[in-house]
């Protein structure tokens, strides 16, 4: 499928209630392996890579802003025939999420949030985008960024190191490695972004928020914010869990995510 010039690499399984899964930085629809294994058993599952990561790449016109992400989602979704769904996003993806709820509250009937991202803090930036916003380093992160140090990364937002294997580094080095996209990751962290939050009390629709208590790339003090933000909502922290708690511990949040989407 082609947006705008740009092919969209993505997956549609199982049989049910549309939901829409969205991945976070430096990731991929894969980081939804296990959520799908489980909950295609209720619910059409569809994920994508996001444009500038994964299979998907580049747009075509190399624009990373917040509107042009929600736009292109919103022609994902009508070329897919989705009218109404729920929505689950992780990190950068939970901030892509809550935005198109914004934008279309009537399409999305339920919300879930994972480690979102949105209240932004300069002083509090991960390390790989503190690196894409600083000087000089930007121009040559491409070459500054190989398997041990993205490998270090992937350390940060693990708090179970036993999870993460050799095949889970090449994974998310292959993708973030792939043509295009390390130029894109740039220009996406160095987009202007407006900061929106003061809106979400204004989501009308029902929302779970997830989140990981040792998460050290948005830190759990952020999950209380939207806990505190967003007028119809459930908090659950995992304790022992760090940023993708999808991937550390997948069953445990996907009963959970089920439980939510189907009462």
């Amino acid at each position: 499928m082609a947006i705008k010039g740009t092919l969209i690499h993505y997956r549609i399984e199982g049989k049910g209630p549309y939901l829409i899964l969205i991945h976070g930085s430096f990731s991929s629809l894969h980081t939804f392996d296990a959520w799908t294994k489980y909950l295609s058993k209720k619910f059409t599952v569809i994920r994508l890579d996001l444009p500038a990561f994964g299979l998907t790449g580049p747009m075509a016109q190399g624009c990373y802003t917040m509107p042009t992400y929600i736009a292109h989602l919103h022609e994902f979704l009508r070329l897919n025939g989705v009218k109404k769904c729920a929505i689950a996003g992780s990190s950068l993806g939970g901030w892509i999420a809550w935005e198109y709820a914004l934008h279309y509250p009537k399409q999305v009937e339920k919300l879930i949030l994972i480690d979102s991202a949105g209240f932004t803090d300069k002083f509090t930036l991960p390390l790989p985008f503190r690196m894409a916003k600083t000087p000089f380093i930007n121009r040559v992160i491409k070459f500054a960024v190989r398997k041990p140090l993205l490998e270090e990364f992937i350390r940060e937002v693990y708090f179970n190191k036993s999870k993460i294997t050799p095949d889970l580094v090449d994974r998310y080095y292959d993708l973030f490695s792939r043509d295009g996209n390390t130029e894109a990751f740039l220009k996406l962290v160095n987009s202007k972004f407006k900061d929106r939050t003061r809106l979400l009390k204004k989501l009308p629709m029902q929302t779970l928020i997830l989140w990981g208590k040792e998460d050290t790339w948005i830190p759990v003090d952020h999950a209380y914010r939207f806990h505190d933000t967003i007028p119809h909502n459930e908090l659950i922290i995992y304790d022992l869990v760090g940023h993708l708690p999808m991937e550390e511990i997948p069953e445990d949040t996907a009963i959970d995510a089920a439980s939510f989407l189907s009462s």
